[in-house]
Order: C-alpha cells, then structure tokens, then sequence
C-alpha cells in the first residue's frame, strides 16, 4: 500500500549554517497514529513545518497521498490539518468565526453543520460566540484543533498537543484522537509525554540531532528493546554476589538487601524457576520478589543517550 506520506533524502540547512535536517527518509501509513519523539532541537517541528509546506527544504521531496509537496502545493496541503504549539490567530475573532475563516482558507465551502460538530466534539459550542482572547489556555488550545480540522483533513499533525493543559483536557484530547483514527484520518504526533505515545501510537520514530534514528512498531520496540528486572527483597543482607550464581550477572543494591536479575525479553536467558532453585541451593532467602518492565521512556532514554 501507497504511504499516505513519503519523505525522501529530506534535508535543511539554515542560512545561519545550522543543519536542522541530514537525510531524514520517512513513510508515514494510511489510517496509523504515528509518535514522533526526540529531545529539544531535534528536527521534530522542522520535519512537520516542512512537511504541512511552511518551511522549504534544502533537498529531498515529500509527497502527500502522491501530492508532491512543492509541485502540487494546493492538494498536498488541503488533505493536512496541523494543531501547532502556539496559537496564532486574531485575539478578538469569534470562536466561530476564526474556526469558519480557517475552513475558507482551504477553499472548502461552508458547512455550518461540520464546524458545529467540531464544535461540540471539543466541548467548545458553548463558546462559539465568545472573543478568543476571553479563553482560557485550555480553550486556546482546543480551538486549535478545531482550526485544524475545520477543513476536514485526511491527515492530523499533533505538535505537543497537550503541553501545559490540564489531565481532563488531555483526556478529552484523546478520545477525539481515538474516534478520528476510527474515521481513517492518519495522525502524526509529537509528544514532550512519552506515556501519551506508548498509549496512543502503533509506530514510533526516534529523531536525534536532525536524523531519524529508528522506525519501528511499537510492541516490536518493547520486545526487541524492553528490559525485564526481577527484583528480590532478601531476608538477610548479602555482601557478595555468590559465584556459583555468576551466570545471573546479578546486581546487590547498595544496602546489599535487594538482588536485582535484568533480561532481555528476547535473549535466550536462564528461567526465573532455575534462578530461584539455584539461591535455594545457595541458601539465600528472600521474603519478597517484584517484576518491572523497560517502558516506551525508558527505551527513548536509551536510544537518544547512546546516540550523543
């Protein structure tokens, strides 16, 4: 199947000389969430500016549902609706009015009755004739989206879309988020909460220092990145390691009162059962034992440290 977005050679060098992007090949599937993450001044917002034909790049191509993005400017970018961090709109428009005025701007007719159900999927209705400088940042940050979709796009790019908004609104965020993936509509995020994208997406890219440094599904990343640890609280303090268990590669805590196994969920490695045989053989008894799993953070953590 056709990408609904393909990135080629991407690359973009400031005229300060600063190179934002090195390369960067991407495809984006029809109808996926897709999480983009990275640390600060990664390339992420560059990526998206380039890619919704706000910034130019300095090589490469990118096409939207076979739309060139410079060739065929119009109906690349009609298919993208772009909730960006900042709100950047006049402060004393109508909630309606700047939410109608964004639909026109894609030469969309009007249709009174979609603005409405945007609207009111947004909890934003009761508003609708309010001034958007009375809103709150809450607010604020709903009309974005609803801007953003107010020209019924096929593709959603989500740039920090819950920064600085309260656990309800975040909530509410991705329900919607939930029903417009039921709907087909692609959406690409990028989130400063990693938990938000080991919840939402199916495909996760990790982009550092302006590359794209893996793409992969995101229960394959778990499996083939995730760490397991095995935690036993011990009855009596050890001060070493025995050595008949060396082939454990266990770590003693600093009070030596914890034993602490760490698997790879992949790796062929000895059993759990035959490690508690073997501290029973050793004489070491614990009183209590606890599994933790690398998360998506974690795993980020990880990648983007080894890559400095």
């Amino acid at each position: 199947m056709q990408p609904v977005i393909a990135v080629s050679n991407l690359s973009k060098t400031y005229a300060s000389g600063f190179r934002a992007l090195k390369h960067i090949d991407l495809d984006i599937r029809r109808g996926e969430i897709f999480a983009l993450l990275g640390p600060n001044g990664a390339g992420k917002t560059t990526l998206i500016s380039i890619i919704c034909g706000i910034v130019n790049a300095t090589e490469g191509t990118v096409a939207v549902d076979g739309h060139d993005i410079i060739r065929d400017y119009r109906a690349a970018r009609s298919m993208i609706g772009l909730v960006p961090q900042e709100l950047t709109t006049d402060a004393f428009e109508s909630v309606w009015g700047t939410v109608a005025f964004s639909r026109g701007l894609f030469g969309k007719s009007a249709n009174p009755g979609h603005i409405e159900k945007v609207l009111k999927d947004l909890s934003l209705w009761d508003k609708k004739d309010s001034k958007i400088i009375t809103l709150s940042g809450g607010m604020k940050r709903r009309l974005l989206i609803a801007k953003a979709l107010s020209h019924e796009p096929q593709i959603l790019f989500l740039d920090e879309p819950t920064a600085g908004v309260d656990v309800e609104l975040r909530r509410e965020m991705w329900q919607l988020v939930r029903s417009l993936k039921a709907g087909g509509v692609t959406i690409i995020l990028t989130t400063h909460y990693i938990d938000e994208a080991e919840e939402m997406a199916e495909r996760v890219g990790v982009i550092s220092k302006g590359e794209i440094i893996l793409v992969e599904n995101k229960a394959e990343l778990m499996r083939k990145l995730g760490k397991k640890q095995l935690t036993l609280h011990l009855q009596e303090p050890l001060d070493t390691v025995p050595p008949e268990l060396g082939d454990y590669r266990l770590d003693l805590s600093s009070d030596r009162g914890e034993l602490i196994y760490t698997y790879d969920t992949q790796g062929e490695q000895p059993s759990i059962a035959a490690l508690l045989d073997d501290l029973d053989k050793a004489g070491i008894r614990f009183k209590d034992l606890q599994t933790t799993q690398s998360s998506l953070e974690d795993i980020f953590v990880s990648l983007v440290r080894e890559d400095r």
